[in-house]
Formats: structure tokens, C-alpha cells, sequence
């Protein structure tokens, strides 16, 4: 395998057929015999960067990668895991890309996805709307899974009349653990890129513990309800849009999907960053308002208690706090901390002293695909009728017509 820049330089590291990694010391007892070279995808281009040995037989797929735990190694001096491989080192990785699609891998930068920043979604769906202008048969983009799910949000609503599939992967595992689910996610994602007839962004990441599918979840409609086991993310009332199977078969399970088309994709990406996420909980201080609306917030999304509830009495009422936001021009939405199942806002009385008041009910939206929404909208229009109408209509498949 090749050996990164902090590798150990007396130590080779050979890649078994059982997906485990072996290393061998150099010392003077060692004899080591080159007995035959595995599949290339990349070959080097002068200045050392690396371009496809094209199969003329098979779709071009291009390789964005961003960083996190996908591109990611363990320091065995230390136990911690940290960014060290770029998208040509993971492809490299995985022998059966070469039976899949030609691939084309750029790094666009390298963090983990707890420092992704509106910024970044900006830059990352830039990039992906020039490779799909440019003809790629679709795009992965690799990215860490904790916040995945915003970003494939944020692509969700920046990229019109997507042409092709954008697929964002990750993995709960170092890619240079044998364990990790980083080539079986890679290998399904660029299936499912290179030969499914959907555009929408999408995860694609695993379906179950063992290594047998993944599943592609609309950007919009995916959580992350795992902090280390393979089949971290689901969908939130939604069906996944398709099951990818290790063999290379494609089951379609949602017929509810945009299809590719040869539109010129366009980037919409004037966010109002201003937008604050508050949760409820007992004892929540209503004065948490006043700072946002004190530091010029322009939008708030409240994660409420069930059908959308929020305290209404005595000193912890946020009845006041929301009517004076609302009153400042400051939209207020509210979804839900349950996930499953939407918002109501007339089926208690507290409900409806909130619907009184303006505050615009998120459906059955995910509460952080809405805060990412109003960012979007607000970027549109401050008139709070307008946000509104916008709010309450399905953009990118964020607000289901049935609550599954």
C-alpha cells in the first residue's frame, strides 16, 4: 500500500484479500520479494498527481473528497485517529472501482465534518456542480458522519436541476482498519453514481451491521442515530431511495426520486447564516431570545417537544419572547425533537396560542434540515409572509405529503 506522509518508513504495509492490513518491519533478517503488482487505478502524472486509466467501456465518476473519518488513520503512538488520506490514497484502496467507473479524485480540503462551516457547503456544491457540468456520469463526495446530514441538506437545497447523482460518503471506521466500512461504502456509492438513473444528493453509507447493502437516503430525510456501529444513519419519514448490494445489484425502493436529465446545473448558495437552532427543554430561560435577537440573529428554529410544544407558563413562558421576535421581523419555526411524525398546530390550545402568534409549523422537517431551510430562504427574502409560503413548500423532498 502506499505510505503516507507520517507513516513509519521502516515498516511496509501490505493489503490482504481479507480487507486486513499486515505490516512488516525492515530488518536485516527480512527478505521481502515483489511477486506481482495489484489492480491500478491512477496512474502519475509528472508533478505527482493522478489522473484515471480510463476504461472507455465504463461511466466516469468523479471523487471529492473533504476529509473525516473515511480519510482518516489511526496513530497507534496515541490511539487517536487523525486526516491523512486523500481521495487517490482511498480509491486506490479498493480494487473493484476499476470494475465499477473511471474515477477522477480531487481533494478539496481536509477537516473533520465537526468543523464544516456554511462556507464549506458552499465551496463543496461549486465543486459538484462543475463535475457535473463537465459530463461526469455522477459524483461522491467523501465526508465525515457527524454532520454529513447537514451538508447533504445544505447540497440538497444549493444545487438546481441537478443532472446526476451526488452520493456523500463516509465511515465509522479508519480506512486503515480491516474492520473498516469505508470500501464496501465507497464501492456502493460508486455504483450507485455511475449506474442508477437517480439526481438527487443522497447518503449512501451501510444498511445493516454485516457487509451486505447500503442504502441511498435523500439528503434531506437522513439522521445519524449511531455513534459507531455501521448502520449509523436512517431515514426520517421517508423510505430509502435504493438498496446498493455488494454484487453490484441495484434495488429501487422509493418511486418518489428525481431522474437524471441534461440540464446545466446551478449553484444557489446565498445563505443567511444569522439563523439559530434552540432546543426546549424544562427550565429552558426564555432569555436565551434576547441574546440571539440582541447579536442581529435574523431567523430561529425552536426544536420543540412533541406536535411542536413549547413552556406557555409563568416565568418560563416563551410565548412573549417568540411574539417579540416575531413582532422584529425575526421568522420563528418550530419542528420537532421526536424525528417520526409531524408537527400539528392546532390539535392542543397551546399549539394554537403559538400559531396565534406567527410561528410557522415545519411539517414533519427534520429540525436541523429546517434550520439549514431558513438559511436558505432567508437568503431569498426578509418578507415574513414570503418565508412563510417558502417554508411550508417542499423544495428538495425535505417535507414528506404522508407521515410514514
Amino acid at each position: 500500500m502506499p505510505r503516507i506522509e507520517m507513516g513509519d518508513t521502516s515498516c511496509l504495509v501490505i493489503k490482504l484479500s481479507n480487507g486486513y492490513n499486515v505490516g512488516v518491519k525492515f530488518e536485516k533478517n527480512i527478505k521481502i520479494e515483489k511477486i506481482g503488482e495489484g489492480p491500478k487505478i491512477f496512474k502519475e502524472k509528472k508533478k505527482g498527481a493522478k489522473e484515471v486509466i480510463f476504461d472507455k467501456n465504463l461511466p466516469t465518476i468523479s471523487i471529492l473528497g473533504t476529509g473525516g473519518t473515511i480519510a482518516s488513520r489511526i496513530d497507534y503512538r496515541t490511539g487517536g485517529v487523525y486526516a491523512s488520506f486523500s481521495p487517490e490514497d482511498i480509491a486506490m484502496q479498493i480494487p473493484e472501482l476499476k470494475e465499477i467507473a473511471n474515477i477522477k479524485a480531487e481533494e478539496i480540503m481536509s477537516v473533520m465534518s465537526e468543523d464544516m462551516t456554511p462556507e464549506r457547503w458552499k465551496l463543496i456544491a461549486r465543486k459538484v456542480a462543475k463535475d457535473a457540468n463537465a459530463g461526469y456520469k455522477g459524483i461522491i463526495v467523501t465526508h465525515g458522519t457527524d454532520t454529513m446530514h447537514y451538508t447533504a441538506a445544505a447540497l440538497s437545497f444549493m444545487l438546481k436541476d441537478l443532472s446526476c447523482p451526488v452520493a456523500l460518503v463516509g465511515s465509522q471506521r479508519s480506512s486503515d482498519r480491516g474492520s473498516s466500512d469505508a470500501a464496501m461504502n465507497i464501492a456502493c456509492a460508486a455504483n450507485f453514481v455511475a449506474n442508477s438513473d437517480v439526481a438527487e444528493v443522497c447518503i449512501v453509507m451501510h444498511g445493516s451491521m454485516s457487509d451486505d447493502y447500503c442504502l441511498a437516503i435523500r439528503g434531506t430525510k437522513p439522521r445519524k442515530m449511531q455513534t459507531s456501529r455501521r448502520e449509523a444513519f436512517k431515514p426520517i419519514n421517508d423510505e430509502p431511495i435504493a438498496k446498493i448490494y455488494r454484487d453490484k445489484r441495484i434495488e429501487m425502493l422509493n418511486e418518489n426520486y428525481r431522474k437524471r436529465s441534461g440540464k446545466k446545473v446551478k449553484v444557489d448558495d446565498k445563505l443567511e447564516t444569522k439563523v439559530a437552532l434552540i432546543k426546549v427543554y424544562p427550565g429552558l430561560d426564555p432569555e436565551i431570545f434576547d441574546f440571539y435577537l440582541g447579536k442581529g440573529y435574523r431567523g430561529l428554529v425552536i426544536e420543540a417537544t412533541g406536535l411542536g410544544h413549547t413552556p406557555t407558563l409563568g416565568k418560563f413562558s416563551l410565548l412573549p419572547k417568540i411574539e417579540k421576535a416575531i413582532e422584529a421581523g425575526v421568522p420563528v419555526v418550530v419542528t420537532s425533537q421526536c424525528l417520526y411524525g409531524r408537527t400539528h398546530p392546532t390539535v392542543y390550545h397551546n399549539l394554537r396560542e403559538l400559531l396565534k402568534r406567527g410561528v410557522i409549523f415545519g411539517e414533519d422537517m427534520l429540525p436541523e434540515v429546517a434550520y439549514i431551510k431558513l438559511m436558505y430562504v432567508l437568503g431569498k427574502t426578509r418578507n415574513l409572509e414570503k418565508v412563510r409560503e417558502l417554508m411550508v413548500t417542499n423544495i428538495a423532498g425535505e417535507i414528506s405529503e404522508r407521515t410514514i
